[in-house]
């Protein structure tokens, strides 16, 4: 009777898996890291503005919603540029109000307008001028361009670094030069900046078609090279 394929194939494993514990450790090898960072001006604005509405009547509510929504596209719409001021609609909902008998006694909704791009000036005039939303959050980031390029300028230095650690390594074990086993080079990208409170941003604007204060800050990128050479 021949043996079965699967049966051939566990014994190929076993082979060679007793042929590597045969082999010995390799020598010379060492496991390094090097790493880089710097910091960007965030070039990336994000508001979200909404609105809420609460009635007896679900289409009542809703008709409201879409009403202030649509006012606010219409003023965004006018100041839209692509990548300087892109804009969206956010999430739009309506669902039941039930009294502690757990029968609907009316209904709430939401709808939201998103702001984003490169032009922070633009958006907070903007911001100012739109009367039917009010701002829920605020938050700065990079925008994929500027993070690119930083990623790859850090990068660079990360790599640069990690080779004269291995060439200095070598050197100092007695080696004259190295050769790269196993590379990992990794990029932490920055978090957003943290939401401004709803209360806060209301508060900053005050007057009916005042600016949004805008101060997006910095944003740290780093990367990190991990990996093993082998000392020759």
């Amino acid at each position: 009777m021949k043996p079965s394929i699967p049966f051939l194939f566990l014994c190929i494993l076993a082979v060679g898996a007793a042929r590597a514990a045969d082999l010995p450790p390799p020598s010379g090898v060492i496991n390094l890291s090097a790493s880089a960072s710097i910091e960007v001006p965030k070039d990336l604005l994000t508001v979200t503005l909404a609105t809420t509405r609460e009635g007896a009547d679900a289409n009542v509510v809703q008709t409201q919603l879409k009403q202030a929504l649509d006012a606010a596209l219409a003023e965004a719409k006018r100041a839209a540029k692509p990548a300087e001021l892109e804009v969206q609609t956010g999430n739009f909902s309506l669902y039941p109000r039930t009294n502690n008998k757990g029968v609907i006694s009316g209904w709430q909704g939401s709808a939201e307008l998103i702001l984003e791009g490169r032009d922070m000036p633009a958006i907070g005039r903007l911001v100012g001028r739109i009367q039917s939303l009010t701002v829920a959050r605020v938050s700065y980031g990079l925008s994929r361009e500027v993070r690119e390029k930083s990623e790859g300028n850090v990068a660079a230095e990360a790599i640069g670094r990690y080779r004269a650690k291995a060439a200095d390594y070598a050197k100092q074990f007695g080696y004259s030069g190295y050769a790269v086993r196993e590379i990992n080079v990794t990029a932490n990208e920055p978090p957003p900046g943290g939401p401004m409170p709803m209360m806060r941003a209301q508060a900053q604007l005050a007057s009916s078609d005042a600016a949004l204060p805008v101060e997006a800050g910095k944003a740290v990128v780093s990367v990190t090279v991990i990996g093993t050479v082998q000392m020759k």
